[in-house]
């Protein structure tokens, strides 16, 4: 009778080690998206907003998507014909990044586009690591393509999540000038400093490695991280700084958080900002 048992038990223990492992499994892909994406639909104030001229854009990727994005021209003094690039991060939508595209054009007189990843506000489509590649490849051809861009004068923008889109863009369409705002070095070492589970750094299927690919650029780089930010910390910017090529600057923003940066250390963040762009300016003319 033991014998007989036994198979059973261990038939029992099988499946439901199957079962708790295909549970796991499921759970922790919908817990790992929602510790990387963060995705708004409501669009709660647009560039008029805030008394910006602007054109809503929709652009189409490889794989059939429609993105939503805004171009907002340069002042027509501008002097620099450049155009920014904007990558947000990965919390609600471009309606809610409103005050740093004001105070950015405020402040740089330059053309600025930014726009949605798939899945946030009016973009279609559900966010992921490869769709945020594609997106982002979709928005360099639409902005290459347009008359008043100059495509040798764009300048990356990426702030955290976006930070990592815009260094893996520019692997492939190198900007004149590349800025990271607040990044990371890769979602790997992000989960293993905020999960409590050792192993969960393995499990992870969203990795923006930037840390592998910033290796590989040659675009002038300025990297700046607030020396209070509890979200990512400034040692994540400090990893990526060390990690690039030169030329390359860091900036620590004191007294600033993680997404306040722009406002909470607003001279240090656009007189840096201003100085980095300037030389580059001074030496491609």
């Amino acid at each position: 009778m033991i014998r007989r048992v036994r198979p059973v038990l261990i038939r029992v223990f099988i499946g439901a080690s199957l079962a708790y492992g295909v549970t796991f499994i499921v759970l922790w892909s919908q817990l790992e998206k929602r510790f990387v994406f963060f995705p708004t639909a409501e669009m709660l104030y647009t560039p008029n907003d805030v008394g910006l001229e602007y054109e809503d854009v929709r652009i189409q990727t490889a794989d059939g998507l429609s993105l939503q994005g805004w171009f907002v021209p340069g002042k027509p003094d501008s002097p620099s014909n450049v155009t920014w690039l904007l990558f947000h991060g990965n919390g609600g939508n471009i309606g809610h990044r409103i005050g740093e595209l004001a105070l950015a054009h405020h402040r740089t007189g330059a053309n600025i586009f930014i726009f949605d990843y798939r899945g946030y506000g009016e973009s279609e489509g559900s966010p992921s690591e490869k769709g945020t590649y594609l997106d982002s490849r979709a928005v360099i051809e639409y902005l290459a393509s347009r008359p008043d861009v100059d495509r040798d004068r764009i300048v990356y923008l990426g702030h955290s999540l976006g930070a990592a889109v815009a260094v893996e863009l520019a692997l492939t369409q190198p900007p004149m000038a590349l800025v990271l705002v607040s990044p990371f070095a890769s979602v790997r070492d992000m989960a293993r400093l905020t999960l409590p589970f050792p192993p969960v750094g393995w499990l992870v299927r969203n990795h923006y490695d930037t840390i592998s690919r910033i290796r590989q650029l040659n675009v002038p780089l300025l990297v700046m991280h607030g020396d209070q930010d509890d979200t990512v910390p400034i040692s994540q910017g400090h990893k990526l700084y060390e990690a690039a090529n030169q030329p390359k600057r860091f900036q620590v923003l004191e007294g600033a958080n993680h997404n306040d940066t722009y406002e909470a250390a607003a001279e240090q963040y656009w007189g840096t900002i201003e100085s980095f762009l300037g030389e580059i300016l001074a030496g491609n003319q």
